[in-house]
C-alpha cells in the first residue's frame, strides 16, 4: 500500500516477510514520566529469510523492541510489543537528531523505511538516526491478522441492489472474524494511542524532540503526534496529506473527479501507444474499451490466470493501478488493461508478475496480515454508519454522475460492522507546529484539497505543491528533483521557506 490503502502496490507484499514477533529482550516503557530502561539493540534479521533485516544490518542498522501499554489509562496493566529499527547518523559531529518514520497505510510496516529514506536524503540523511517504527498490531509490533479468505476489502457496489446486498454480507463476517480472534484489542488499534507509543519511543532514545517523516497516512499520524505532544517535534515533513478532518471509514467520498481525470489523463497516454497496446486510438476509444471490460465483467466475472474478477473487484483495479502517471506506472496498467480486455474477450488473460501480486493481496488470503491492521486502525479512529442502507443511498446519488468510481468511493466496508467502538473522539487538528506539506495537485488518493486542509489546520505549516502530476508518495518515489531538493533544504537546516513553494514535472 504505498502509502495508503487506497494506493496498494504488488510490491508490497514481500512486505508479508517481516510479519514475525522479535526476540528482542524488550524494556518496559513507563507512560507515568519516568525513565525507560535502555534499549537492547539486536541484529534485525530474523532468519535466511528476511531480506528486510539483512538490508538493515549491512547498512549499519539495529533492532529493539519497546513495552508499551495496550491501554493508556492502565499504564501498569497489558502491555504490547512495539518494534522499530535504527540506522544511526554517521556525521556525528553534525548529527542533528532522530528522525521517526511512517510508510501509511494505515497499517504498512515501516521498519525498512530507513533503507529508502537514506537515499532520497542524500548527504543529509548522515546527520540523522532514522527510525523505522512499525505501528502497533502492524508488521514486528504484536501483529493482528484476522484470517480473512480476502486480502484488501474494497470493492465497487456493483450495479444493483442485490449485488451491494452481497457486499454488506462480506463485509459484515469480515468484522465478525476480527472480532473472534482479536475483539480484546480492537479498541486500542487507533492513531491516538500509535502517536502516545511514538512519544514513548522517543523517550526510550532520550530525545528531548524528534524530527517526523511521513506519507499519506503517516502525514496524519504525524499531524496527531504534534497535536498530542506539542514541542515535542523537530523538523516535520508530512508528505500526501489528507484532510483531517475527514479521516476515518467514509474516507474515500469526494475523490471520484480527481480518479476520473486520472483515468482520463492515461488513457490519452494510452491511445498516443495504441500501436503498442491496442486499446483504441482516441482517449475516447481507451475509455471505450475500459467501460467494455466493466460491462463484461458485469455480464460475467473475468478470468485473469488464477484469479476471477467480478464487476466488484475491476473498478477497484482500474482506480488503483491509474493513479501515477510516470511512464512505467502508465506502461504497467496499459498492460494490465489489456490483460482484462483480453479476459473480457473470453480470451486467455495471464496477468504479469506485477499484476499477480497485487491480486494476490488483494482477492486471496495472502493479504490478510496486512489488509487486517490497516481496517483496524481506520474502524478504531472513527465510528461509521451501521444501516447499509446509508451507503445504498450515497451510491445510488453518486453513481449518476460518476457511474464507474461512485459506486467503489461510497461503498460500505467492514466498519459498518465493527464489533469495538473507537475509545476515544476523533483528534482536532489545529495548531502552529511547523510543517512542509508536500502534495500532487492530482492526488487520486489523498486529493490536494485534502492537502490544502491540512495546511489550514497546520497553521505554520508550508504547502509545497507539485504541480501538473498525478500521484501520490512523491518525495524521493516520483522522482522531481525539485520537490527532493526542497524537502532536503528543510530537513537540513530547519527553515521552512517563506512562502508556499510550487514544483513542476
Amino acid at each position: 500500500m504505498k502509502r495508503t490503502l487506497l494506493r496498494t502496490r504488488a510490491r508490497l507484499v514481500p512486505a508479508l516477510t517481516l510479519i514475525a514477533l522479535s526476540t528482542v529482550v524488550a524494556p518496559v516503557a513507563k507512560a507515568d514520566g519516568g525513565s525507560p530502561p535502555p534499549l537492547d539493540w539486536k541484529p534485525c534479521a530474523q532468519g535466511p529469510d528476511d531480506p528486510v533485516g539483512k538490508e538493515l544490518d549491512q547498512a549499519g542498522g539495529h533492532c529493539a523492541e519497546l513495552d508499551v501499554p495496550l491501554d493508556y489509562s492502565k499504564p501498569g496493566g497489558r502491555t504490547i510489543k512495539i518494534a522499530f529499527s535504527r540506522i544511526p547518523a554517521t556525521d556525528r559531529a553534525h548529527r542533528i537528531g532522530t528522525m521517526v518514520l511512517n510508510s501509511g497505510g494505515p497499517g504498512e510496516p515501516t521498519l525498512g523505511m530507513p533503507l529508502n529514506m537514506r537515499k532520497a536524503m542524500k548527504d543529509v540523511a548522515a546527520r540523522y538516526d532514522l527510525v523505522g517504527l512499525d505501528p502497533r498490531f502492524v508488521g514486528r509490533s504484536t501483529p493482528i491478522d484476522c484470517g480473512w479468505p480476502i486480502g484488501l476489502w474494497l470493492r465497487s457496489a456493483g450495479s444493483t441492489r442485490a449485488r451491494f446486498d452481497h457486499q454488506v454480507a462480506v463485509q459484515r463476517d469480515l468484522a465478525e472474524r476480527c472480532g473472534r480472534r482479536h475483539g480484546d484489542v480492537l479498541r486500542y488499534a487507533n492513531t491516538r494511542d500509535t502517536a502516545r507509543d511514538i512519544d514513548l519511543v522517543r523517550r526510550a532514545l532520550g530525545e528531548r524532540r524528534i524530527s517526523y517523516f511521513g506519507y499519506s497516512y503517516g502525514s496524519y499520524l504525524g499531524a496527531v503526534y504534534s497535536q498530542m505532544f506539542p514541542g515535542r517535534t523537530d523538523r516535520l515533513v508530512l508528505d500526501s496529506a489528507g484532510d483531517p478532518n475527514k479521516w476515518g471509514p467514509r474516507a474515500t467520498q469526494g475523490t471520484e473527479d480527481e480518479a476520473e481525470r486520472a483515468l482520463s489523463g492515461w488513457a490519452g497516454w494510452a491511445a498516443k501507444r495504441h500501436r503498442t497496446y491496442g486499446l483504441g486510438s482516441t482517449r475516447a476509444r481507451v475509455l471505450a474499451t475500459v467501460n467494455g471490460i466493466v460491462a463484461a465483467a458485469e455480464a460475467r466475472p473475468l478470468r485473469v490466470g488464477r484469479y476471477t474478477l467480478d464487476e466488484q473487484v475491476v473498478p477497484y483495479v482500474l482506480s488503483n493501478l491509474s493513479g501515477n502517471d510516470r511512464p512505467e506506472a502508465r506502461a504497467e496498467f496499459a498492460t494490465t488493461v489489456r490483460t482484462l480486455n483480453e479476459a473480457a474477450h473470453g480470451r486467455p488473460a495471464d496477468p504479469g508478475p506485477e499484476l499477480d501480486g497485487f491480486l494476490a493481496f488483494v482477492l486471496t488470503s495472502a493479504g490478510s496480515p496486512l489488509a487486517s491492521p490497516t481496517a483496524a486502525i481506520i474502524c478504531a479512529d472513527r465510528a461509521a454508519p451501521r444501516d447499509p442502507d446509508t451507503y445504498w443511498s450515497d451510491v445510488q446519488r453518486s453513481r449518476a454522475r460518476h457511474p464507474l468510481f461512485g459506486p467503489l468511493k461510497n461503498n460500505i466496508w467492514p466498519c459498518a460492522f465493527w464489533p469495538a467502538k473507537p475509545r476515544e473522539r476523533l483528534t482536532r487538528i489545529g495548531n502552529s507546529t511547523p510543517a512542509l506539506i508536500v502534495s500532487s495537485t492530482g492526488d487520486t488518493a489523498t486529493t490536494y484539497e485534502g492537502s490544502r486542509a491540512m495546511h489550514r489546520a497546520l497553521t505554520g505549516s508550508r504547502l509545497l505543491t507539485l504541480r501538473g502530476v498525478t500521484a501520490h508518495g512523491i518525495y524521493g518515489e516520483y522522482g522531481n528533483a525539485c520537490v527532493d531538493a526542497k524537502v532536503n533544504a528543510y530537513l537540513a537546516t530547519g527553515v521552512l521557506p517563506a512562502a508556499d513553494p510550487v514544483c513542476h514535472n
